[in-house]
């Protein structure tokens, strides 16, 4: 590791004005590529105090041996030097996005004498027209094939082609009409280039004025009693018609825009661009990035634009970019769009109507792509075994964890205190093991005795299963004498719920939870499970005792399958926080006692835990509460004695409860400290 003082420019070496600077690793390779307005501003971040640096610069800078850099005239140069840079040496600690599956375009060769209409992946040809990219080539050939019938543009391969001029016959497409067969000379080589130009108008979105004279054609045809062309000209109508259908119009006013939309986590991005010419989306592409780089929303919009438009030019780069997020550099940006396209470019984002509508469905698109690219990862077998793999390598496990559980403690601000326990097997979740807990009350937000007590309880009841089924002995039961109520077994014998122990424990948290899990395994005696935390900030493990995390590679699927946990762990205990928060806040019978507003309703609830509970209390009880008299007690009592189901009256003169009560049954468990 590296000390960043060790290469530090010295002060006032470092020009102040435009530039695109790269560090070094100590093999002289480049490792990270960036562009600034100043120089000498942008480097001087760089060289401040560790800690006060991301995370993942840090390690950048700690990795680079020396940095140097180039001062260019202005922002557009460096933002075309920073992409050239980029693509040449591929910087392990840039942003590099890659596509989440190869998608293809049409594409019209207008580079041959006979321009050719096929389908095309990889990177752009010179000379070659694209349109797209689809989500399918089957779109495409459905698309040609309609087409086809109105412009007749060669499709065959040079062989083919080749073949059929050299015995003087065209392929089968020729006999259906459905190409112009310039391989036998039926039309010239510029009539054949006509046809493809019409083509690629037809495809640009330029519809309107062709259909028309069509329309036209058509009408004055069957004017002059030539039925079979009007009938075919009708058809070659419908025909384009039905391939303008297929693009639904979604914005009315023709316009021509891409874009752009970003879906992210801590580790990784989804971009989703839609391509929309002539109001219609023409084509729709994605890409999934690593975030090998502390780069915010704005960032990887700007890398996209750059990836995006970085090899195009002319009407590819279209009259309007929408972006869920505007770059630093945002009129740099738009001159070098400007330039690549010829004319000005607007970069903006939505902010109402059709097209902020449509940035939502992008923007749903990108979230779904990065779901979907997360389960193919979750699901592959090969990378979950190599994730458990790299687990127990990294915190020195005698073999893999197969069965993971990880515990999270959530609450808002000290109120409604609530644990989660999830189950991973095999690096999957297993959803049916899943466990909840209500946590009793501590004086503070104390999540370290709130981890301590539910992990405690955890384990106590997987002791006091092994107890019922014979797998332990009596003698060793003294650490489970508090045990929770525990489940009988089943009718098979086999115990439920908590009587599988895990290989591994993981709490949301750094050294303080860790600590405490481990603690609480000790007073147990469980020697036999392994403990780490994850800490959601740094990304993190840290082991029991050490002083120093682990930090497991950003690429490291153990770091994934670890996070998902983590993150899988936090979504059950917030969703169990808010359900028990909503049930403590809602106020039932208290609605219909007048004058009695929100304020006294939530202080009422908040003070007896529940409606059951304060129906229960007295008037002397209710009049305890901050707040309430003894008349709107009075009232209170009396509104909840009218609502009751079916059971115990109220005095309401007393606020005693009548002795027809049925007591309540022994032994029954409080809602709050147990399992849910």
């Amino acid at each position: 590791m590296a000390d960043p003082s060790s290469y530090r420019p010295k002060p006032g070496q470092i020009p102040d004005s435009p530039g695109v600077y790269k560090f070094r690793d100590e093999h002289r390779r480049v490792i990270y590529v960036g562009k600034a307005k100043s120089l000498r501003q942008r480097l001087a971040s760089y060289f401040q105090d560790l800690a006060g640096l991301h995370p993942r610069t840090a390690t950048m800078v700690t990795t680079a041996a020396s940095v140097e850099w180039t001062v260019v005239s202005t922002e557009v140069e460096a933002l075309q030097l920073e992409y050239s840079w980029i693509k040449e040496f591929d910087p392990r600690f840039n942003v590099k996005y890659r596509d989440d599956k190869s998608y293809p375009s049409l594409a019209v060769t207008l580079n041959e004498q006979y321009p050719r209409v096929q389908v095309m992946r990889g990177p752009k040809k010179k000379g070659v027209r694209y349109f797209g990219p689809y989500g399918h080539a089957w779109a495409i050939r459905e698309t040609v094939d309609l087409m086809l019938r109105v412009f007749p543009v060669r499709t065959c391969s040079a062989g083919v082609f080749k073949r059929s001029a050299q015995i003087g016959r065209p392929c089968l497409l020729g006999y259906i009409g459905k190409c112009s067969a310039p391989c036998v000379g039926r039309v010239t080589p510029e009539e054949h280039r006509e046809l493809a130009e019409d083509f690629c108008d037809f495809m640009a979105g330029r519809t309107g004025t062709y259909l028309s004279r069509l329309e036209a054609e058509m009408h004055e045809a069957a004017e002059e009693m030539e039925y079979e062309k009007a009938a075919r000209l009708r058809d070659d109508i419908g025909a384009l018609r039905r391939a303008m259908e297929k693009n639904a119009v979604v914005l009315a006013d023709a316009t021509d825009a891409d874009l752009v939309a970003v879906a992210e986590d801590e580790l990784e991005a989804a971009v989703q661009i839609f391509h929309v010419r002539g109001g219609r989306v023409r084509g729709q592409r994605g890409w999934v990035t690593d975030k090998v780089e502390a780069v915010d929303t704005a960032g990887l919009v700007e890398h996209a634009l750059q990836q995006l438009y970085g090899e195009e030019q002319g009407e590819a780069v279209p009259k309007e970019v929408l972006v869920p997020a505007l770059p630093e550099d945002t009129p740099a940006l738009s001159e070098w769009l400007a330039e690549r396209r010829g004319s000005q470019v607007s970069l903006r984002i939505p902010q109402r109507g059709d097209k902020k509508a449509l940035m939502e469905t992008v923007h749903r698109n990108a979230q779904q792509s990065l779901a979907l690219h997360k389960t193919k990862r979750a699901s592959d077998l090969t990378t979950r075994s190599r994730a458990l793999e790299e687990i127990a390598e990294a915190l020195e496990l005698d073999s893999a964890p197969l069965r993971i559980e990880c515990f999270d403690i959530s609450h808002l601000q000290g109120d409604d205190v609530v644990a989660s326990m999830v189950v991973f097997e095999d690096g999957l979740a297993r959803k049916s093991e899943y466990r909840r807990f209500a946590i009793k009350s501590f004086e503070g937000q104390d999540d370290v005795r709130s981890m301590h007590e539910v992990v405690s309880r955890r384990f106590r009841r997987y002791l006091q299963e092994k107890l019922k089924t014979g797998e332990w002995d009596a003698q060793d039961a003294e650490g489970a004498e508090d045990a929770d109520r525990g489940d009988t077994p089943g009718d098979d014998g086999r115990p439920k719920r908590f009587a599988y122990p895990p290989q591994l424990v993981v709490v949301d948290g750094g050294q303080p939870q860790v600590a405490a899990a481990k603690r609480a395994l000790e007073e147990l005696g469980v020697d036999d499970v392994a403990v780490c935390g994850l800490a959601k900030r740094l990304e993190e493990v840290w082991l029991p005792g050490e002083d120093d995390p682990v930090v497991l590679p950003r690429t490291s699927e153990g770091l994934y399958l670890l996070q998902r946990v983590r993150d899988e762990a936090h979504r059950f205990a917030i969703q169990y926080q808010r359900s028990k928060r909503g049930k403590r806040l809602k106020s039932g019978p208290l609605d219909e006692v007048p004058g009695l507003g929100e304020s006294r309703k939530q202080a009422l609830v908040k003070h007896f835990g529940s409606v059951k509970k304060l129906r229960q209390a007295t008037i002397d009880q209710i009049c305890e509460v901050p707040g309430i008299g003894r008349k709107t007690a009075e009232t209170v009592a009396a509104a909840l004695a009218r609502s009751a189901p079916a059971g115990p009256a109220v005095n309401t003169a007393t606020g005693e409860i009548m002795e027809d009560e049925a007591p309540a049954p022994a032994g029954a468990a409080s809602e709050r400290g147990t399992e849910q």
